[in-house]
């Protein structure tokens, strides 16, 4: 398998993350955003969409960074990460299209304006996307911040792809400034989800991006 990726983008991070913590056998190529290559003609082939990350297994190519989790835990389903049973299977997918539709969008102008724009060179922070992004946090925080009162982990009593696909929200919650001090739920939560080995060695691998 090829993994085509650009940490230290959350929606990179938690593929590589999942791929590390089954130690599956996949090739990591990066995709520079800052250089524009994404619109290149051969990796525009692969995702009409130009964006990353993109997931080659022989001649199968997915791509959505969710559906990619749901394709590396199906590569091992005694790890449980996919779980079963149609409940928790919906409750999974439930966090998943949550972070998707809501958790992710509220962290994103906090992520750009604070972290994005001064790796690529792109100008000062803008005050007005920041309180927009602070806004949007303090609506959705509260709603898994109350989840995970009394858990370790997202769904039911063991770690699933759910936990990846939130926790990836959070890679840049430091340096982008996420107004976390009322979440204390959260902060313990992703504490775990960040020890995990594999999260650990994704973090690694965005280490050498300027």
């Amino acid at each position: 398998m090829r993994l085509h990726v650009f940490p230290p983008s959350p929606r990179a991070s938690k593929v590589m993350a999942l791929a590390f913590h089954l130690d599956l056998d996949c090739e990591l190529r990066i995709v520079n955003l800052f250089a524009g290559e994404q619109h290149q003609p051969a990796y525009a082939a692969l995702n009409r969409n130009e964006r990353m990350p993109v997931l080659e297994d022989g001649s199968f190519v997915l791509w959505e960074s969710n559906a990619i989790l749901f394709y590396l835990a199906s590569k091992q389903p005694a790890s449980g990460l996919w779980p079963s049973g149609a409940q928790a299977q919906a409750d999974v997918l439930r966090w998943m299209t949550w972070e998707a539709a809501h958790f992710s969008p509220a962290c994103t102008p906090m992520a750009v304006e604070r972290v994005v724009k001064k790796l690529s060179g792109r100008g000062d922070p803008d005050p007005k996307e920041i309180a927009r992004g602070e806004q949007e946090f303090h609506k959705f925080a509260p709603v898994l911040d109350e989840h995970l009162r009394g858990r370790r982990w997202l769904v039911g009593d063991a770690l699933t792809i759910a936990d990846f696909c939130v926790g990836s929200s959070l890679i840049l919650a430091v340096p982008a400034q996420f107004p976390l001090a009322k979440y204390p739920e959260i902060v313990r939560w992703y504490a775990g989800v960040a020890a995990l080995p594999g999260w650990q060695k994704a973090l690694a691998a965005a280490a050498p991006l300027p």
